[in-house]
């Protein structure tokens, strides 16, 4: 398993996540940690997760769980929400980043250690059924909360 870093300007290294988790758009390979990393530069996001969704044009295409810091009052507020975090992922690493999909989240999928559970992500975006084990999940109800706010 490889692991992405980067050397900041006072000399700490950050951990920016695997290397071999990548998703295939329209035949772009595209790290899903540099798609984290752009979106959790909108000052109104808490914490985000990226996903490929299967798509019959594209391959795949990218999907955004979203926990905002503030949830949006109505639709405007969130097409609006949605449009800034698109300018950033276009901004920061171009129009073929952009998410396809974007939905607000109640939180994420982690285990006590804070790792997320990316695998049971992939399979809500996908509409598939989640059958990993979820009792090592910091809080097991998630799952049917995302799965209620992606259907």
């Amino acid at each position: 398993m490889s692991k992405g870093a980067r050397l900041d300007e006072d000399g700490y290294i950050w951990i920016t996540g695997r290397v071999d988790d990548v998703i295939n758009v329209s035949g772009h390979r595209l790290g899903t940690a540099e798609i984290e990393a752009a979106v959790a530069k909108c000052d109104k996001v808490a914490e985000c997760a990226v996903v490929g969704r299967a798509d019959e044009l594209k391959g795949e295409s990218v999907f955004v769980y979203l926990v905002p810091k503030v949830i949006p009052e109505n639709a405007a507020e969130e097409t609006e929400l949605f449009k800034e975090i698109n300018a950033v992922i276009n901004r920061e690493i171009g129009a073929i980043a952009k998410a396809d999909t974007i939905k607000i989240a109640p939180g994420l999928p982690k285990t006590r250690s804070g790792k997320i559970m990316r695998r049971i992500l992939r399979a809500i975006a996908n509409g598939k059924e989640v059958t990993q084990d979820t009792s090592t999940l910091e809080d097991p109800s998630i799952v049917a909360k995302l799965q209620s706010c992606v259907m």
